[in-house]
């Protein structure tokens, strides 16, 4: 008897997949509005974060958006250029670069209102219940970031496909 190992499970049964197409589907909903407003997707994500506070740090902004501050400097090179930020040095931290939004990326705001009115509809669901699946999905990236961060980026995988969650990853 041959032993079979075990296959994957179907790519549409798989919760990354789920969240991944479901996330490509709102940047394509989100590409008409955000092309009207000059931004690209991730541009738009540093520009919500510059909203919500004002004059940030790279590394700041990077830890928000889960990203590398080599990643995120040609983004904010590119949102400058198109006047909606500036840079400086930081006098106190030369290493530093302070984000701040400029009144023009100040007034972007209320324009981008359309996106989150555009996916309200689009989605056919009531705004409470685009909360809830928020939270929840919030909540489980919330613990997974807290594994990755007790056990390093992996998990142990055991025999059937499920993980070891309580020990750390054999390094």
């Amino acid at each position: 008897m041959t032993e079979h190992a075990p296959s994957p499970q179907q790519l549409e049964d798989q919760l990354c997949y789920g969240l991944y197409s479901a996330s490509m589907a709102i940047q394509r909903l989100y590409r008409p509005l955000l092309d009207e407003l000059g931004l690209t997707y991730p541009q738009y994500l540093v520009m919500n974060v510059l909203w919500r506070e004002d004059a940030q740090t790279v590394g700041t902004i990077a830890q928000h958006l889960a990203l590398e501050s080599s990643t995120l400097t040609p983004l904010l090179k590119r949102l400058e250029t198109a006047e909606l930020v500036k840079r400086l040095r930081n006098p106190d931290n030369e290493r530093q670069v302070i984000i701040s939004l400029t009144s023009q990326g100040t007034k972007l705001r209320t324009q981008a209102v359309c996106l989150n009115a555009g996916l309200l509809k689009a989605s056919g669901r009531t705004p409470s219940e685009l909360d809830a699946l928020n939270q929840q999905i919030r909540h489980l990236r919330d613990t997974l970031y807290e594994q990755i961060g007790r056990w390093g980026t992996a998990v142990e995988p055991v025999e059937d496909g499920a993980v070891v969650a309580d020990q750390p990853a054999a390094r």
